[in-house]
């Protein structure tokens, strides 16, 4: 049976005022609805995101506020639960981490926001975080890292959807 590390609940609030924020704005030559539709799908960011094995969905549908579903990242290493606490149907969402089984954050959160434009879409995609205390020195050495690793999760959206067009 896994041991679990609680992580704090955020506001929109934190997307402005975390230690370390990662924003990624794509723009996508697919219609809003159908990017919806791809991040509220059972598979939602693993079907393109790179480092995201799988995604289960733990709330029956229609998804909202409360929603809760589980993330299995890094080769099924790491796995995060998290909660929805902002949901604006076809829109925004957005969630925090409440526990995952590698104590890795005090806070952690994302927010995925979906415009239209005159040719698809522009998904912007923000990841903030705050280390526990014993890791605060690490994650801010690894920022470039964290950076990269969360861009390129950003740009392969950018491929999947000019595939599924």
């Amino acid at each position: 049976m896994p041991r679990w590390f609680p992580s704090e609940p955020v506001d929109l609030s934190f997307f402005s005022t975390a230690p370390h924020v990662y924003k990624y704005v794509v723009d996508l030559a697919v219609a809003p609805e159908r990017v919806w539709e791809s991040l509220t799908s059972d598979a939602s960011v693993s079907a393109w995101g790179p480092g995201v094995h799988a995604v289960r969905w733990s709330t029956p549908r229609p998804f909202g506020v409360g929603t809760e579903r589980a993330v299995t990242l890094a080769a099924k290493a790491i796995t995060v639960h998290e909660r929805f606490f902002h949901w604006d149907e076809g829109k925004r969402y957005s969630f925090y981490a409440y526990e995952a089984n590698r104590p890795l954050f005090k806070h952690f959160a994302e927010d995925y926001i979906i415009d239209a434009t005159p040719t698809g879409s522009r998904l912007t995609w923000s990841f903030a975080l705050e280390a526990l205390p014993k890791t605060k020195l690490p994650v801010r050495l690894l920022s470039p890292v964290n950076n990269l690793m969360f861009g390129q999760m950003a740009r392969s959206s950018k491929g999947y959807f000019a595939k599924t067009a």
